[in-house]
């Protein structure tokens, strides 16, 4: 048989009948539907994650990082002090001078003490620091006081408690030294300042005085121009 006719009858042989033909596109068929159902599972999962992430709070991932380098320097430190090496040493020698610097400056940055800003919130400091220092209370004792000294337990308009109460000694030595305590540390920043005879008097005693610099200091700037044209007359 040549050639020439092995290839005319090779394409018959190939032919696929109806029921093939059937067969491949069900498969076909099955095999796209899987795959979108897989496009569609897919999409919902990132739809779900999208709005949990989006429920998170702004600064998450910053946390998530910061709790997971704390959790990390701990691990490191529990491991230098089996170990009985200093990790403080241990850290500032893998860290160059200018980082040092750095953390330095943000370390005294965060201190906590502002000094003074309003006498509200010098109350406010003072209150936070004797709560503070409260020794932890006996709540046995509590309940006793309570029941012995019922409605005068908390006061009121209508209830004398003066004498009913007995101070210890303990408590007394306590507040004396605690206020003992508070005058040498105002004596420390209540220095007498010198007089400037050349100096304007513009207040009429101490106190006036020491509002007047207060004024001065926080708007002398925005008021130089009308106190200058008071002075010369000019003002409108």
């Amino acid at each position: 048989m040549s050639t020439i006719e092995e290839t005319q009858k090779s394409p018959d042989s190939k032919v696929m009948t109806f029921a093939e033909k059937q067969a491949e596109r069900m498969k076909r068929l099955r095999s796209l539907h899987t795959a979108r159902n897989e496009a569609r599972s897919h999409n919902h999962q990132e739809v779900v994650a999208e709005e949990a992430r989006n429920k998170l709070p702004a600064n998450y991932e910053a946390k998530r990082r910061q709790a997971e380098w704390i959790l990390g320097d701990q691990k490191n430190r529990e491991e230098a002090q089996k170990e009985g090496k200093d990790y403080d040493r241990i850290k500032l020698m893998n860290i160059s001078a200018i980082e040092a610097e750095r953390l330095e400056r943000k370390r005294k940055k965060k201190n906590s003490d502002q000094g003074f800003s309003t006498y509200e919130q010098a109350t406010v400091r003072q209150y936070n620091r004797l709560v503070k220092n409260m020794p932890t209370p006996d709540m046995e004792k509590y309940e006793k006081q309570k029941q012995k000294y019922g409605d005068a337990f908390y006061g009121g308009p209508n209830v004398i408690i003066h004498g009913m109460h007995d101070d210890k000694k303990e408590a007394i030595d306590k507040m004396v030294n605690d206020l003992e305590g508070q005058i040498a540390k105002r004596s420390k920043y209540s220095r007498r300042r010198t007089h400037n005879d050349d100096a304007d008097i513009d207040y009429i005693n101490e106190r006036n005085a020491k509002f007047n610099k207060k004024l001065e200091r926080f708007y002398g700037e925005h008021t130089a121009e009308i106190k200058q044209n008071l002075e010369r007359g000019t003002a409108i």
